[in-house]
């Protein structure tokens, strides 16, 4: 058990010592399988629906519907790109199911 963990603890140590362009676990490109956001370089986990498997995703471009940031990490829609924001009614059970949809708009436009 104890030399499971340290063997655990060095393959982790490795994977993570050197940055990396390309990595098993972080720096996943556009369609690669994905847990958690923070493991794709666009920052973003998509999945179709609940039965899909989540894949990294661009981010969502202005004009196109988005998904506010959450907690869970993955996104029927993806959130918007730097610089936007999602435009979103917010309710209780949409944050709960985790379908709560927006448009990404430019916050700068709007400005009168």
């Amino acid at each position: 058990m104890r030399s499971a963990i340290l063997l655990l603890l060095f393959i982790l140590a490795v994977t993570f010592a050197a940055p990396q362009d390309k990595g098993l676990l972080t720096n996943l490109e556009n369609g690669e399988l994905c847990l958690n956001s923070v493991q794709c370089k666009s920052k973003c986990c998509h999945r179709r629906d609940g039965l899909s498997l989540a894949r990294c995703a661009p981010k969502a471009a202005e004009s196109q519907e988005c998904s506010p940031y959450n907690l869970i990490g993955v996104y029927y829609k993806c959130t918007c790109e730097s610089g936007l924001t999602c435009e979103v009614d917010r309710s209780i059970v949409g944050s709960i199911t985790n379908s709560d949809f927006g448009i990404c708009v430019d916050p700068n436009d709007n400005v009168l």
